[in-house]
């Protein structure tokens, strides 16, 4: 499918990005199992079966906060968007991060297609994460946290002005990481990898 509504390149992949992260980070929330299952429900999207928020809150959580990346996005700005899990005492214990690299001079036309494509490998390697993650204590919290390269000078979404700064916690130590996936298809390039802390992480 090519471009909408006359979009630019970099506006269509950018809705394109927003919409995988949106189910992509409700699926991370639906496998580490915080929440019943009954709080989600299948849909399908890329002609994959993935879940989907049924509990408002949470969906709209998940929702506005990712759009309220579209902006930036289109801009450049955001380098690396976490779900980051965080025990009782508010320390960091798991960090997906989705690394995102979106070719600003990119000219053609996007092929929405070819970049589902690449896209919906995610969600067929999501599964394996339990395997490599930790199991979570029942009193544990999470949150989406944005990483920019740089601020935007002033806000021109009301979406966007959802964002605060934050003041989550950073481990000292430099994380273990584990890659989960990677893509390329001009014009983004996405990796996703696990970060847990340290052994030599010191104790809070």
């Amino acid at each position: 499918m090519e471009r909408k509504d006359n979009q630019s390149p970099q506006d269509e992949t950018a809705r394109i990005l927003v919409e995988f992260l949106e189910v992509a980070i409700t699926s991370i929330v639906f496998l580490k199992g915080i929440y019943p299952p009954g709080a989600f429900e299948r849909r399908k999207y890329m002609n994959l079966v993935v879940q989907r928020a049924r509990h408002p809150e949470l969906r709209d959580y998940i929702h506005s906060a990712v759009l309220g990346l579209l902006p930036s996005i289109k801009k450049g700005l955001v380098e690396r968007v976490a779900v980051i899990f965080f025990d009782s005492d508010n320390n960091p214990m798991e960090r997906f991060m989705f690394k995102l690299t979106v070719d600003g001079s990119y000219d053609s036309n996007v092929k929405e297609a070819d970049l589902e494509f690449s896209l919906r490998s995610f969600f067929i390697k999501l599964p394996v994460i339990e395997s490599v993650t930790r199991v979570l204590p029942h009193n544990c919290r999470w949150e989406i946290t944005a990483y920019f390269r740089s601020l935007p000078q002033e806000s021109s979404s009301k979406n966007e002005e959802l964002w605060i700064p934050t003041d989550t916690k950073q481990w000292q130590q430099p994380p273990l990481i584990t890659p989960i996936k990677s893509m390329s298809s001009q014009p983004l390039s996405v990796q996703l990898y696990l970060e847990h802390p340290s052994v030599s992480e010191p104790k809070p």
